[in-house]
């Protein structure tokens, strides 16, 4: 092989290497971008209310004047006690069962699922009244968290806090997504009373906003997409390791001969 031949191989050989670097552009991984032309529509949607499932599990608490009275319609601690906190909401919350039911104490079964949080409390509370009058009524959802998977620095089940959560604010939560991760198709799976939906959207486009799925429901599972070439830069690390000292040693070869003609000359 003449030298212009060795080196016309080994600057193939580099040529192929550069081509299986992966570059990730700014625009890529910005958010909130205008777009002339956009997916979205300019129609506001406005954000719902969860809705109450079977198989949720709801912290109903109600307080009278009388400690006596309250113990009769609460699940009560051993030794008494009904604390609030949040590990105690989880052991004393009800289950709505298959019949969008739950169990109360005293007041028997209370039809539940298909209404929002609000709407169960009114309902509670209008049969409460013929019970007691001075009640106070506390009802929350235990099971309120959101799942973030895929290429985010911290993936996991992390409880919502706040009354509207945001996808931004989800996905910092588990720390942002990744060089990787692809921000054109960001997947959010939500189960609603009639099944599981798949939702697919642009987080780099700043109408998402807009959008329905721009808060976040409890339940909801938030999943990201590798970019293309993903795979091939996570798998195939040690060959571009290989390659690399095929490369180097290649070059090393044509770097002797031509210092062997230079002498010869």
């Amino acid at each position: 092989m003449s030298d212009y031949q060795m080196k016309k191989s080994w600057l193939i050989i580099l040529a192929v290497l550069i081509s299986f670097s992966s570059c990730v552009s700014n625009e890529e991984v910005t958010y909130l971008q205008e777009y002339e032309l956009s997916q979205y529509t300019d129609e506001y949607v406005p954000p719902e209310n969860y809705i109450i499932q079977a198989n949720d599990n709801l912290y109903i608490r109600i307080a009278t004047p009388d400690p006596t009275l309250s113990a009769i319609f609460n699940i009560v601690e051993p030794g008494g006690m009904m604390r609030a906190d949040e590990a105690s909401a989880h052991l004393l919350s009800y289950p709505v069962d298959q019949a969008g039911t739950v169990n109360l104490p005293y007041l028997g079964l209370v039809d539940v699922a298909g209404l929002t949080l609000s709407e169960a409390k009114i309902v509670i509370e209008e049969i409460l009244i013929d019970y007691v009058a001075d009640a106070t009524l506390t009802i929350k959802l235990v099971n309120n968290y959101v799942s973030v998977l895929g290429e985010v620095s911290v993936p996991g089940l992390y409880p919502i806090y706040k009354e509207r959560l945001n996808i931004f604010q989800a996905l910092a939560m588990a720390g942002d997504l990744d060089d990787f991760g692809d921000r054109y198709m960001v997947s959010v799976i939500r189960q609603t009373p009639e099944g599981s939906i798949v939702k697919e959207f642009d987080i780099t486009d700043k109408k998402i906003i807009d959008t329905e799925f721009y808060y976040i429901m409890p339940n909801d599972v938030i999943y990201v997409k590798p970019m293309k070439g993903r795979y091939f830069a996570v798998n195939a690390a040690p060959y571009m390791f290989a390659f690399s000292a095929v490369a180097a040693l290649g070059t090393l070869i044509v770097l002797i001969q031509n210092t062997r003609i230079l002498s010869q000359q």
